[in-house]
């Protein structure tokens, strides 16, 4: 698979980014309905995506 294929982008990172924000989602949701639980997802949430963030910018600069 070609790094500039637009599988790989999807299948990389729009895919992670998309349950990262789920997470903060849900997190939300649980806040609003008062569980204590939802801040542990939204962090999550928040940490999935700077691992999508940091893996983009470390292929971006090794690969393309």
């Amino acid at each position: 698979m070609n790094t500039k294929d637009p599988q790989f982008l999807y299948m990389f990172l729009i895919l992670p980014t998309l349950f990262g924000l789920t997470l903060i989602g849900e997190g939300l949701n649980k806040i609003l309905k008062s569980e204590r639980m939802g801040w542990l997802s939204i962090v999550f949430g928040f940490l999935f995506i700077g691992v999508v963030v940091f893996t983009f910018l470390f292929f971006s600069q090794n690969i393309f």
